[in-house]
């Protein structure tokens, strides 16, 4: 445990232990938290260095060496329990609710006892009424459940597939990678043999889903591409779309995968990119509304100026 990636939890978590163990042997210290002597050294070291701002012999941390032993002081800050704002935990208890409504994501033992303790603190009756409208998952139970066994397993999938934006069904073969839940829905992220690429599906549009008999053959590149990609991996299968973006639009290039990217004149572009979702693409085009327009396919930006004026006539009426 000396990665940079628990390196700075160790050494939160290191002030508070210290400080309750005076006089702890250094060998007893580097056990307690896994890792060499000399590694635990380094890290006194560095804490040594740590303190609150001014930074002079009275803000810094204390600590003292008595051969082999060592006592922390002049943490308390550090070392007080957090304490979190009513808004905070309250949003805690929303994101808990809507993970422990994912069946086989998560160890609802586990949720139920940090719920219990978050609510008791906050006060049970105000943080129940207050997220009561937290969003929960639309996928099937029983699906979620499905891809969980062969996720955990190491098994390939076999999907039926909707395709909103064919309105079409398809049969798809899926090594899975990873099960995580976005604004209330649940997704897949895998190799979709289909494809032949990494694919994210929504459980929600899943008809059938088996698990087979073969094992997963996904190269760990292919698993560290899945885990750093977007929400969103763009299919040939999917519908594409031409935008005209003014300069104040550009940033929209950076954030979505584009097939082309041409520069206009002046300062926009003009870009084609693949969408699942007409309702989405609607959504970003409305929300674009004067430094954004859709170009083709026409039928989606007639229904997008048909939405925009449905939306100013209810602001007249």
């Amino acid at each position: 445990m000396s990665g940079a990636t628990d390196h700075l939890p160790r050494l939160l978590a290191l002030v508070p232990w210290l400080m309750a163990h005076p006089g702890i042997e250094i060998a007893d210290a580097a056990r307690e938290f896994e890792v060499t002597e000399a590694q635990l050294r380094k890290d006194l070291e560095l804490l040594w260095m740590c303190g609150l701002p001014g930074y002079g012999p009275g803000d810094l941390i204390d600590i003292d060496w008595h051969g082999d032993r060592v006592t922390l002081s002049n943490a308390d800050e550090i070392a007080r329990p957090l304490r979190l704002t009513p808004e905070e935990a309250l949003a805690l208890i929303a994101a808990l609710r809507v993970l422990s409504d994912v069946p086989g994501i998560v160890d609802r033992g586990a949720i139920d006892r940090v719920l219990a303790k978050l609510e008791a603190a906050a006060g049970t009756a105000s943080a129940a009424d207050r997220v009561v409208a937290a969003p929960t998952p639309t996928a099937d139970a029983d699906v979620v459940t499905t891809v969980t066994d062969g996720l955990a397993r190491n098994r390939r999938l076999h999907l039926r597939y909707w395709v909103p934006a064919r309105d079409e069904a398809t049969e798809r073969d899926v090594d899975p990678i990873r099960l995580f839940n976005t604004d209330g829905n649940v997704y897949l992220s895998g190799w979709c043999y289909r494809s032949e690429d990494i694919r994210t599906f929504r459980l929600d549009r899943v008809l059938e889903v088996t698990v087979t008999d073969v094992a997963i053959d996904v190269p760990d590149e292919t698993r560290r591409r899945a885990f750093n990609s977007g929400l969103f991996t763009p299919s040939e299968e999917d519908r594409l779309v031409t935008l005209s973006l003014d300069p104040a639009a550009r940033w929209v290039a950076d954030y979505y995968p584009c097939e082309t990217i041409e520069e206009r004149g002046d300062g926009g572009l003009t870009v084609t990119l693949r969408v699942q979702d007409d309702a989405w693409l609607r959504r970003l085009a409305l929300g674009l509304a004067g430094v954004a327009r859709i170009i083709d396919p026409p039928e989606l930006a007639a229904e997008t100026r048909n939405v925009a004026i449905a939306a100013l006539a209810a602001y007249d009426d």
